[in-house]
This record gives structure tokens, C-alpha cells and sequence, in this order.
């Protein structure tokens, strides 16, 4: 049963107010949206409502962000804060640091800890879940700080061309550009990780290539951080013909999400296959990430939960008129 909670935010501070509710209350709707409440405002009174355990954690998260905002609070620092807020006490002491452009780069919840250990420890690692989890990014995080330390003398990032419902035959130049909208996300968490400039001059050195996935047959892969992103859409042929191009010094990363395949009907995800045929493989690690690892808007969090709720749920064939 829904209850109303009150609270005063104390010492009174107008620009801690500002910065805490931002833009229109935009903050304020984030933290609506995470623990399922209304909030109404009066100054620093605040109403809370909803049910009494959701409106608890809401008024400590409001506390906590009360306390951050004498400095501009954005609409992501409240998302990545209510992530670590919901995972309090969870995070172990030695989680790993990444050398990159971002400072406080760091896994958010457990599994994400989980996932960058791996990747630190073992030559291939596979990241395995639903959109929003991280998978990509830390992966492409780790290879910038396998770079930066000197661990890795490269960077390769490949990524299986397939249609998500569109044809390639008819978007516009050669092979090449018509697949680099397939790896523009690779694009952005460079620039993101080591700024744009950097990235250009590593491009034109060699140090950082993109290409496809049939891009990678025939080669030998020595003292290269890579990573094989979108896995999902691999045949078991293509994901074999990926994991045997592994040489000296190497160390891969393979990340894909079972629930959104843009394979023909029929046809194996390399992805699914693998983690069948590999699982008591030594010196593979395997990190399954769920809905309460996705860093992105609330929401992401319950979609994801309705879609596999749906997925289990058997469905009725249509009835004839």
C-alpha cells in the first residue's frame, strides 16, 4: 500500500537545491523513475509517495544527493549514482582501476567488477547480457588501459556486419563504408576513453584498427587487445574462425546479447554455440550480466524485464475467425 513520506532537507541551501532537483526537476524524475514514487516540493520539504520501502531508499537517496550538489548535478551523475547507491556495500575493496581519459572509470555493480577481473586475468573473456550492462564499453576501456600500460601493442575491434532488418546492398560507397555504421559505436567509446585527436593519430599508426569480422580471416593476432562486439550475430563457423586468430601476447574480449540476434531464421548464433562448447574450457572466462547491471535510465532495467518475462511465457496461437 502506497504511504507518504516527508522530508526536510537540512541546512537550507538554495544552490544545493537547484543543483540537487536540476532542469524542471529532471533529477528529481530520475530518482521518480528508479524506485517507482511520486515526489511533490515545496522549498526543501519534500513529499514522497509510494510504498514504504521504495520511499525510504528514495529519501536516502535524496540525502546523498544533497550532500553531492554543491556542484552541478547532471541528469547521468544522478543515473550512475542511484546505480551505486543500489549496490552499497556490494563492490569489493580491490575492484580494478582503468588507466584512461576518464578518471572515474570503474565497474558499478558486482558483475561489471566481475567482468573487468576477468579481462585482467584471463586471455579470452566473454561478457554475455542485455543492452545497457556495459559489456561493450569496459571492454573497449580495458583495451585503452592494456595500451596505455604497454601490456598490448594494439588495439582490434571487429564487429559482424548483419542486418538489423536493412540491406547492405543498397547503402550508399565500397564494403568499407558501408559497414562503418555497423562499427560506429566502437567510434565513440574510443573518442570517449582517449579523446578524438588521440584516436586519429593512433588510426593513421596502425595502433588502432576497426574492421569487420571477415576482415580477420587469415590472420595471426600477436600482442593485440581484441575485441569481438555484437557476438551475438556470428555463425558458429565465423566465431571459431574469430577465437583461432588469438596469438602470443594477445588477449580478446567477446560481448554480444542472446535476446537481440539478426541472424537468418535457422542459423546458430556462434555466440550461443560457443558458450555451450566452451564452458569447461580453461582459461576462458564467462561473465552473464542481468537487467540489474544495465548504467543507462531506469526504464532500460524494467524493459529488459518485461522482454524476458514475455520471452518465458508461452504464447497463444492466434485464434481463426
Amino acid at each position: 500500500m502506497a504511504k507518504s513520506l516527508e522530508l526536510v532537507l537540512e541546512p537550507l541551501d538554495n544552490t544545493r537545491l537547484v543543483n540537487l532537483c536540476g532542469t524542471l526537476d529532471e533529477n528529481l524524475r530520475q530518482i521518480e523513475a528508479a524506485y517507482d514514487i511520486a515526489i511533490a516540493r515545496r522549498g526543501e520539504h519534500f513529499t514522497l509517495l509510494g510504498q514504504p520501502a521504495k520511499a525510504q531508499r528514495a529519501v536516502h537517496a535524496l540525502r546523498h544527493f544533497y550532500a553531492q550538489s554543491g556542484e552541478h548535478l547532471s541528469v547521468d551523475d544522478i543515473q550512475l549514482g542511484l546505480i551505486e547507491l543500489a549496490n552499497a556495500g556490494e563492490l569489493p575493496d580491490n575492484a580494478p582501476t582503468l588507466l584512461t581519459r576518464k578518471a572515474d572509470l570503474h565497474g558499478r555493480t558486482p558483475r561489471q567488477v566481475q567482468y573487468l577481473k576477468q579481462i585482467q586475468e584471463y586471455d579470452i573473456t566473454f561478457g554475455i547480457g542485455p543492452a545497457g550492462t556495459g559489456k561493450t564499453f569496459l571492454a573497449v576501456a580495458s583495451a585503452v588501459d592494456a595500451l596505455e600500460r604497454e601490456h598490448v601493442e594494439r588495439i582490434i575491434l571487429t564487429r559482424p556486419a548483419v542486418e538489423a532488418g536493412e540491406r547492405l546492398g543498397f547503402l550508399p560507397g565500397d564494403l568499407t563504408q558501408k559497414v562503418d555504421p555497423y562499427l560506429r559505436p566502437l567510434y565513440d567509446a574510443l573518442n570517449d576513453l582517449l579523446g578524438f585527436e588521440r584516436v586519429g593519430k593512433l588510426f593513421e599508426r596502425g595502433i588502432i584498427e576497426i574492421a569487420p569480422l571477415a576482415f580477420m580471416r587469415g590472420r595471426t593476432l600477436n600482442r593485440a587487445f581484441i575485441i569481438l562486439d555484437e557476438a551475438q550475430n556470428t555463425t558458429p563457423e565465423q566465431m571459431k574462425m574469430f577465437l583461432t586468430r588469438i596469438g602470443f601476447g594477445a588477449r580478446a574480449v567477446v560481448t554480444g546479447d542472446v535476446s537481440q540476434i539478426d541472424l537468418p531464421k535457422g542459423v546458430t548464433s556462434g555466440l550461443i554455440d560457443a558458450e555451450r562448447v566452451l564452458k569447461r574450457v580453461k582459461g576462458l572466462a564467462f561473465t552473464r550480466f542481468t537487467s540489474a547491471d544495465v548504467v543507462r535510465h531506469p526504464l532500460v532495467a524494467r524493459i529488459v524485464d518485461a522482454y524476458d518475462a514475455s520471452a518465458s511465457k508461452p504464447r497463444r496461437a492466434p485464434v481463426a475467425d
